[in-house]
């Protein structure tokens, strides 16, 4: 082979390349991936997860961009946006969820889980699984459940150890009708709002508190704006992982058992943070200045609540309530 042929073929060599890596990259399709909280969140350390996962096991054909922040608006946006086909997937946390599927309100009963262990029982058996099958009716893939967290009781106006204690209180709800009723029950003085307009509303004085799982406590900084933390450990919130039915429907059955499989584990890495959070989080609150009340008077709020226990009871079924209160924890 002379100098020239040798040119020759170096030079059709690399022109194959070169096509080969632009027919790659041509292949890879980017999906958007909204959630609510910041990157250095319970949500966001599933998503970085979700991320990685898919882009190992579809060998980069799909690449997951991110929308931590509510870049994408909040949660109820994001599901009517996932039915539309204008976004792609989601991270979102358990309270807004009955606005499509109103049986799933029944894991936002107060007082329902002993623990994130005895909710992982339930979640993770036929009860979780019935639910998660439950969104396809209504143009939803929900691929894994993952978690946002216990949530717990913060306000700016006094320190909250029973059920006495939220009487008169102006309380942010999420968009919970279930959690709305038990808060009423309790004395509270409850409104709903979007998660994204939360921190302001606080700020300003329009809530005297809210409610969430430490890790969004941490990462939304709301210890800026109250001083009082109540570990009331009142609701599980769980989250799904969603994907729009416009995006799995195009996938092959094994970049559909990717997925599933991926979101499985960012679900279980978002668990994994968020009862990182709760073990660590409630001291560096109080590091960061709030008052915290670690134990409360849980038979009063209990209580307290009762006169939502038979409307919950007609709308869930009273047999369906009873299994999730005896799951088995592991």
């Amino acid at each position: 082979m002379n100098r020239r042929e040798f040119l020759a073929l170096m030079t059709a060599t690399a022109a194959t390349a070169g096509s080969a890596r632009m027919a790659v990259a041509q292949q890879s399709q980017k999906l958007k991936f909204g959630y609510i909280l910041a990157p250095e969140s319970q949500l966001g350390a599933g998503a970085n997860v979700f991320a990685a996962e898919i882009a190992k096991r579809t060998a980069g054909r799909f690449s997951i961009e991110q929308f931590p922040n509510s870049a994408l608006g909040g949660e109820v946006e994001m599901l009517k946006a996932m039915q539309t086909g204008t976004i792609d997937m989601a991270f979102i946390t358990g309270a807004p969820l009955p606005t499509v599927v109103p049986e799933v309100g029944v894991f936002n009963i107060p007082f329902l889980f002993r623990d994130a262990a005895h909710a992982h029982a339930a979640l993770d058996g036929p009860i979780g699984a019935k639910a998660l099958e439950s969104f396809k009716s209504k143009d939803l893939i929900a691929l894994a459940w993952g978690e946002n967290g216990m949530r717990h009781i913060t306000n700016s106006k006094r320190p909250i150890a029973s059920a006495e204690d939220l009487k008169g209180l102006k309380l942010r709800l999420p968009q919970s009708d279930v959690m709305m009723a038990a808060f009423k029950a309790m004395g509270a003085d409850v409104s709903a709002l979007a998660f994204p307009q939360l921190y302001s509303a606080l700020q300003t004085g329009q809530f005297d508190g809210q409610e969430n799982p430490i890790a969004t406590i941490q990462a939304s900084k709301f210890f800026q704006v109250q001083k009082y933390l109540t570990v009331s450990g009142h609701v599980y919130d769980p989250a799904i992982i969603f994907v729009s039915p416009d995006v799995f429907g195009d996938l092959s059955d094994a970049d559909k058992a990717a997925f599933v499989e991926a979101a499985k584990l960012a679900g279980q890495a978002s668990r994994k943070f968020a009862g990182e959070a709760q073990a660590k989080g409630v001291a560096a609150l109080e590091s960061s200045g709030m008052q915290v009340t670690r134990e409360i008077k849980r038979d009063s709020f209990v209580s307290a609540m009762a006169p939502a226990i038979p409307g919950y009871e007609a709308k869930f079924g009273a047999d369906l309530i009873n299994q999730i209160r005896n799951a088995a924890s592991t």
